[in-house]
């Protein structure tokens, strides 16, 4: 696998199946507000985005302050309703396990999500041996996806030059932040809800579209040969 040096991986929708946990918890709680959304419509709007970087746009369709206490009781929820159901993405810790010896260690999760909720997930899910001291949290770093950061701060922590990395995202926000990186960007587009189509991912700079998180290995060998 000579072509890139490291494997940079989104979490939500890329390696646990999240989304529709925590979009199922945001959409109940925007509806107490009093702004009723369906769930896919929750879904187009708030997926790959961290919800404190919306609150804005909550407060303008719902006319209430979004307080430090409400987004404290929408971790508590989301956070209950993530350790009772999540699970990892199908293929998802057999890919990490590859990829981890291939790339002698040199993969990194790089979310837009708080830590613990990655830490959680990661736990959950058995993703952890393959991550462990290497998950990096956009709400820790300036800017969170779709700003480069937090791929640039894993990549220097790898001692790897952006350029040649690989990142794996599944969302136009998150594509554009491992684009913006200098990264090599692949898309995880499978069929199921809570991720962006394959033409908006190859609008934002996706190089290659995928939807089967086990060939992931094959195909990144594939590119290098």
């Amino acid at each position: 696998m000579t072509r890139f040096d490291a494997v940079l991986f989104d979490c939500d929708g890329v390696l646990v199946d999240s989304e529709p946990i925590t979009n199922g918890v945001l959409r109940d709680m925007l509806e107490e507000l009093g702004w009723v959304l369906s769930p896919a419509e929750c879904m187009r709007i708030f997926v790959g985005k961290a919800v404190k970087d919306e609150v804005a746009l909550i407060e303008a369709n719902t006319g209430q302050r979004i307080t430090d206490d409400w987004m404290a009781q929408f971790r508590a929820r989301r956070n209950e309703g993530l350790l009772r159901d999540v699970k990892p993405i199908a293929g998802a810790v057999q890919a990490a396990a590859a990829l981890h010896e291939a790339f002698q260690g040199r993969i990194a999760c790089a979310s837009g999500a708080d830590r613990f909720k990655v830490e959680l997930q990661m736990d959950k899910c058995g993703l952890m041996p393959y991550f462990r001291g290497r998950i990096f949290s956009g709400h820790e770093l300036p800017r969170s996806k779709p700003a480069p950061d937090v791929y640039l701060a894993a990549a220097a922590a790898l001692g790897v030059d952006p350029a040649r990395c690989a990142v794996v995202e599944d969302t136009v926000t998150g594509v554009t932040a491992g684009v913006a990186a200098g990264a090599t960007v692949w898309g995880y587009s499978p069929a199921e809800a809570g991720h962006d189509a394959p033409a908006a991912l190859r609008a934002a700079g996706a190089v290659q579209i995928f939807t089967d998180m086990a060939q992931l290995p094959a195909l990144l060998r594939a590119s290098s040969a």
